[in-house]
């Protein structure tokens, strides 16, 4: 099968066996896959990932040991665990020490026609959602994560950092919680997603004088982490959502002597994203921004690293 690899830092289609699945996985073949920040920053470096691209995508389940899988439409979650280990028994297999990531650490991933995850992975999708809408399951996922580890109240003043695709539902799904929620970035297209959702959107940084009790930073940037640093109230919270190649500096004084409250934030729960597509509770329609087929993955790489460009999605 075709596929795209990532090979010495270089981003290639070549020619890979088709997996075969093990007695706990499926083989599935995919329909649609979507490019994200975090497989630009793989050919950038991040992870030192070698191999098949590709974790956000929508299939049908080919071959399955357990015959309820057949044939059904399905996306997957990213994480490959052990479920052994004190950390899986506990509830956290997320941060599984054994755990490999699809597309991103040990496991090939779904820039391909073909993929293998364990059945344990997946969630059939209902009809009312199109493969174009579960194609962000996975990020809309990543964006609710937030919910689990932050209590979000009415009164609170929520600013995210960044008008990509991450940042774009993080404010949808926040604003589930508050209607004071803020969203600052550099591409007005972007932004008009959010206003016509009833978002308030800005161009530049607020007043220094501006302070809000909880910040997520998807910049995608290093610097993105200090900006926020700047807004948070005393006592307040900054999720950190990006993930990039090298590392950033910062005086943490700050964070001590405001008493400041940093989270790391990750992947996400799958079945309330799927809820909030199936309601239409959330627009995603509107972020994409191309269409490839895989033998233009290096075309559609570069379309993706545009500025302002959204979503870009391949077609295995």
């Amino acid at each position: 099968m075709k596929a795209v690899v990532l090979e010495a830092k270089k981003l290639r289609v070549r020619n890979k066996p088709r997996p075969v699945p093990s007695a706990e996985e499926a083989l599935i073949q995919v329909h649609l896959a979507g490019i994200c920040n975090t497989d630009l920053e793989l050919v950038r470096g991040y992870m030192d990932f070698e191999g098949i691209l590709g974790h956000e995508f929508v299939g049908i389940v080919l071959e399955s040991q357990d015959n309820k899988w057949a044939g059904k439409r399905v996306v997957g979650e990213i994480n490959l665990v052990c479920g052994r280990c004190v950390l899986c028994l506990s509830g956290e297999s997320r941060h599984c020490p054994h755990r490999s990531v699809l597309g991103i650490s040990g496991k090939d991933g779904v820039f391909a026609p073909f993929v293998t995850l364990p059945v344990e992975n997946l969630h059939i999708l209902p009809d009312s959602i199109e493969d174009r809408e579960a194609v962000f399951i996975e990020p809309l996922a990543a964006a609710l994560r937030i919910l689990e580890q932050v209590h979000v109240r009415e009164k609170d003043r929520v600013l995210i950092l960044g008008d990509g695709k991450l940042g774009l539902l993080i404010a949808q799904v926040l604003r589930t919680r508050t209607d004071k929620v803020f969203c600052i970035g550099r591409h007005p297209p972007n932004l008009k997603i959010l206003r016509k959702r009833g978002i308030e959107t800005l161009m530049r940084l607020p007043d220094k004088k501006s302070r809000y009790d909880l910040i997520v930073e998807a910049t995608g940037q290093r610097e993105g982490l200090e900006t926020a640093l700047n807004f948070v109230k005393p006592s307040g919270t900054v999720v950190l959502k990006s993930t990039y190649a090298g590392k950033a500096c910062l005086n943490f004084s700050q964070v001590v002597v405001d008493e400041i409250r940093l989270v790391g934030s990750r992947c996400g729960p799958f079945p309330p994203a799927i809820s909030l597509l199936e309601k239409k509770a959330v627009e995603v329609k509107e972020m994409i921004d191309g269409t490839f087929s895989l033998e233009e993955a290096e075309k559609a790489f570069a379309e993706a690293q545009k500025p302002g460009v959204l979503k870009i999605l391949l077609i295995p």
